[in-house]
Order: structure tokens, then sequence, then C-alpha cells
């Protein structure tokens, strides 16, 4: 326990951990349906193209790889009922692909009138699906009985007033700090973006639960930085505070 030993300061110490991770993936009421090979008792083809050539497992004891060549489509289709990727090297297995930095971080001491940033950083992927959300699972930041004032509506810094926020763009306010979301390799792959609330430079929010990142459709990996806004006042009560942020992806169908 660090000790308050001024009224005007408030210490608190965020703390990142992957380990808090959850990763959840819920299927729609209309359920998954996979293409399964054709097959008889003697033969199965797991995969079928129309083209020059390929081979889906080339190797040697040095090298595994898949060839393809002259393929005549390639990309994504959908209908209500399906989705589909063409090319020579998919898979038919959807999938859900989330990546957090983990990182301890220590704020130091928090003064009245001078607001606090710190970052962190994940990442999302999804293949064969409509999508996912990412949800903010965790209570703000809190001592033994008090929580600092989550920003319920999106707000600029104030300093002023207590606050905790976050968002997932770049600020200029109050100070430069953050990311806009970075799609990998480029926006012809990624689509993943910044949730209403959260996806506006300089202003912050948090909502327990509420979605603050997501995608409408399979997508390349999206990397995402958070931007953390820490405010406090005379009427903060001291002590150390803690913060386990806890994320959760979905993927939508």
């Amino acid at each position: 326990m660090i000790r308050h030993t001024m009224p005007t300061m408030v210490r608190r110490k965020q703390t990142w951990q992957t380990l808090g991770v959850a990763l959840t993936i819920v299927l729609g009421i209309s359920g998954m349906a996979y293409a399964d090979p054709m097959s008889s008792a003697t033969y199965q083809v797991d995969e079928t193209f129309f083209g020059s050539g390929g081979e889906l497992n080339a190797s040697s004891p040095n090298y595994l790889a898949k060839q393809s060549a002259g393929e005549l489509g390639v990309g994504s289709t959908s209908g209500t009922d399906y989705r589909a990727e063409a090319g020579f090297n998919t898979d038919r297995y959807p999938y859900l692909e989330f990546n957090v930095e983990g990182d301890n971080i220590d704020l130091g001491t928090l003064t009245p009138g001078t607001a606090t940033t710190a970052t962190a950083h994940f990442s999302v992927r999804s293949y064969l699906s409509s999508g996912y959300i990412v949800l903010t699972a965790s209570e703000p930041p809190r001592n033994s009985t008090h929580l600092l004032n989550p920003l319920l509506t999106a707000a600029a810094s104030n300093t002023s007033q207590e606050q905790f926020g976050i968002n997932l763009v770049a600020n200029t306010l109050p100070t430069t700090f953050g990311a806009n979301p970075g799609q990998v390799p480029d926006t012809t792959f990624g689509f993943g973006q910044a949730a209403p609330g959260y996806n506006t430079p300089n202003l912050f929010r948090y909502v327990q639960f509420s979605p603050i990142a997501f995608s409408s459709r399979s997508t390349g990996e999206t990397d995402y930085t958070i931007s953390y806004l820490y405010n406090v006042t005379n009427a903060t009560p001291g002590g150390s505070y803690h913060f386990n942020h806890v994320l959760v992806a979905i993927a939508t169908f």
C-alpha cells in the first residue's frame, strides 16, 4: 500500500495483463455451415480448383509450402446465407485471432490540475465471419473503496473534474498520444474500426462492457492503440489505484 501523504495528490497503478484477456466466439442463430470434401470409400478430395496448377503441400526435409498458378478468381463473396473465399490457398475453417501486447504501467503520482495519459496495444483479424466486436469488460480503476469517475459519454479532458476514459484514435489534447487503427498490410485487407464513442480525437469515454472496436466483415489484421486519460481532484481519495484491463473479442456471423 502506498502511503498518501499529501492531500492534493493521489497515486494509482495501472496494470495491463495479457492473462486478463478473454476470447469469446459467438455463433449466430442460423449457425455456420462447412463445405464437406468430396469423398467415397476409396478417395477424398480436400480442395478443388480451376486454373493452371497448384499444390497444397509441397515439402522436403527443409521446407513446406503451398503453390498456385493461373488462378482465375480470388477474393470474398457473400449472401444472406453464405460467405466464401475464392482462391487456391484458402481454408474452409473460420477463425478469430486476437493478440494483446502485455505491459505493466506505473503512472506514478497523479496531481490535480494535470492530466495523465498512457497507451496500450492489441490487434485482431477474422476469417470467414461477418466480422467481430471487442468489448471492454473491466470496471474503472479503483482503490479499496473508490472508483475513478468514468466518462459515460464522450468528453474532453477537464482537469477540474475527476475523469477516467479511453479512445482508440490519435489525440492532440491533453497531449499528443495514441494512434488511429492501422490496417495490415493496408486498407485493401484490413477493415477494423474504433467503435462509436471511442473514435473521436481528444474525446474520451469509458462504459464497462461497451464495444470499443469492430469490423463488419472478415478482415486482415487491424492494430489498435488504446489511449487512457486520468484526471483527479483534491476530493479524490488517496491510495493505490489498480486497473486490470480485460478485453473480450467476439466473432459475429
